[in-house]
């Protein structure tokens, strides 16, 4: 077997399902799940959730584990111990769940989260499967181990960050810390599986798109973090004057300000990298696939704004942008992997 080759396409596998979590993390948010399962690792206690409220109700009777959730008077109580319930509710063997107070069930919103948090765990197996062989590699690259088990501990801490936005109701710099994170995840993987490669094409390495490159990957993950507040304001609108569309985005925060002129600034920077790659022959071609999703990027952001937000444009909006993001710090790793006995300095005419 060869353990390189099956290292980077464990890291592919996983670069996937993190992406799929991101996709499935913006339908909760465009859906409202986020409170779908108000505890964590659980979902109102059990490992599958609930399907109807009757599962969530006080049964008389009833053999109860400990750690199972029931909605009374609109507030979540938690079985203290493994028991079998009696004819009336005795308060005794309950604690209230007293991390927030949100008490409600809905059960799409509550399989929404769920499959959220399943793909979650599902992407933690390649990540584990590419560490474990990352071992074998360490003569040959120390930084694949030593990634690989920052990328372990990177899963870690987010899902330890999963259950803090939850156990804060949602708070808004816990939710764009979350995004953050999974941004360096990514970052990670594809940091891996370039390092893994065995051959690396014949592109040209040029200063000065490289380090333009690296401030557009910048200005990109500025654009994530404010277009993940300025979700948060929409949200807190939805919250307030309901699902009128047209009016969430009536009287914005300067950060809507702020996150809309940037893209004109992320539009030029890259359309000029863009450019001096095609001018100078430098051969990155993922380039082209940078700019598609720039102006995939800038159409859903004007879907949403004049067209009041359009089904799945919040969502196709948020995952363009971690694409984009990606691609960027690919080329960059392409650049940075380029043999230097092979890198050609050019100088603009």
């Amino acid at each position: 077997m060869n353990i390189q080759k099956t290292f980077r396409k464990s890291a592919k596998v996983a670069l996937v399902l993190v992406y799929l979590v991101i996709i499935a993390g913006a339908v909760v948010r465009m859906t409202g799940s986020g409170m779908g399962c108000p505890d964590w690792p659980k979902c109102f206690g059990y490992y599958i959730p609930p399907t109807e409220i009757e599962q969530l109700e006080f049964k008389a009777n009833h053999e109860y584990k400990e750690g199972v959730v029931i909605i009374k008077n609109e507030a979540l109580l938690v079985a203290s111990k493994d028991f079998k319930s009696g004819v009336a509710l005795d308060l005794s063997n309950w604690e209230t769940y007293n991390k927030h107070d949100y008490a409600q069930f809905n059960p799409t919103h509550t399989w929404v989260e769920y499959i959220n948090r399943l793909i979650g765990v599902l992407s933690g197996i390649p990540i584990l499967l590419f560490t474990i062989l990352s071992f074998w590699l360490w003569r040959k690259n120390k930084w694949l181990t030593i990634l690989s088990i920052a990328t372990v501990f990177g899963m870690a801490f987010q899902a330890w960050l999963g259950k803090t936005v939850v156990d804060s109701n949602l708070a808004p710099y816990k939710i764009t810390i979350h995004m953050v994170m999974a941004m360096v995840i990514v970052a990670f993987i594809l940091y891996l599986i370039c390092a893994a490669k065995s051959t690396y094409k014949m592109q040209l390495y040029d200063v000065r798109f490289k380090k333009l490159l690296v401030l557009a990957l910048i200005l990109s993950l500025a654009q994530i973090v404010l277009g993940t507040q300025v979700r948060q304001y929409v949200d807190e609108q939805v919250k307030s004057i309901g699902y009128v569309k047209s009016q969430w985005l009536d009287t914005p925060t300067i950060k809507f300000y702020i996150h809309r002129s940037m893209s004109v600034l992320v539009l030029l920077l890259n359309g000029w990298l863009w450019y001096r790659n095609r001018k100078l022959n430098l051969n990155y071609k993922k380039i082209n696939i940078l700019m598609l999703c720039i102006l995939a990027e800038i159409a859903t952001g004007i879907l949403m704004y004049y067209f009041d937000f359009p089904f799945l444009s919040q969502p196709a909006h948020l995952v363009i942008a971690t694409i984009m993001f990606g691609v960027q710090f690919y080329i960059i790793l392409e650049s940075r992997h380029i043999n230097r006995s092979q890198r050609t300095s050019i100088v603009e005419s």
